[in-house]
């Protein structure tokens, strides 16, 4: 069926702070991108809304139970697929992706390290972006982290004050904000990053073709 013809999407049955910025990861997908590899899926919504608009979308967990429950919610979307894998092992996903995806996972490794490992899983051309969070090192750190919470609250509330499925890990950051944006300079030279409310930053890298 041509995306253009699928029925409107369901609404997201959770709210939180990852899933608050999935639309800042479906509008940063490049054109003519056919595959796609979401790293750490979890339950997969990210991949289901990612199928939406692209043609082939693999999502990749290294927890079983999370991925039981990718597959269940996906049944029936057959331009999905699920492994169980450690992105950061060799050889553990094949590449050649047109857009790689990360959403809170890139804090379970060494930055550097993961980014590169990240950046490695893409074709020439293709796109990593990554929504990622940072610990408070100063005042206006923790200013502008908490500035969204009365609209997160009410968000919330919105969705009964589901948040997501049980189990799925949750990890602190080791690297401050100024950490984390000069490690991206440093390993990602060219990289859009940008701070955002609710204890999140984007970063936008595109591989050169050559």
């Amino acid at each position: 069926m041509p995306f253009t013809d699928l029925p409107a999407a369901p609404p997201d049955p959770y709210w939180n702070h990852n899933v608050h910025y999935h639309r800042l990861v479906l509008d940063a997908v490049p054109d003519g991108c056919a595959r796609a590899l979401d790293v750490g899926c979890g339950d997969g919504l990210l991949v289901r809304k990612l199928a939406r608009r692209i043609d082939e979308v693999t999502g990749v967990d290294r927890s079983a139970a999370m991925l039981r429950l990718a597959r269940e919610g996906s049944a029936g979307i057959p331009n999905t697929s699920f492994l169980e894998a450690d992105f950061m092992a060799d050889g553990a996903l094949p590449g050649g992706y047109d857009l790689v995806t990360a959403v809170a996972v890139i804090h379970h490794a060494e930055f550097t390290a993961a980014a590169r490992r990240l950046t490695g899983l893409l074709a020439p051309g293709g796109r990593l972006v990554v929504v990622g969070l940072a610990a408070n090192g100063t005042p206006w750190d923790w200013l502008v982290s908490g500035a969204g919470l009365p609209a997160a609250r009410l968000q919330a509330r919105r969705h009964g004050g589901k948040s997501g499925p049980p189990g799925m890990p949750i990890l602190d950051s080791p690297m401050t904000w100024g950490e984390v944006r000069r490690a991206a300079r440093a390993c990602l030279p060219g990289s859009r990053y940008r701070r955002h409310l609710l204890w999140r930053y984007s970063l936008v890298w595109d591989k050169p073709r050559g």
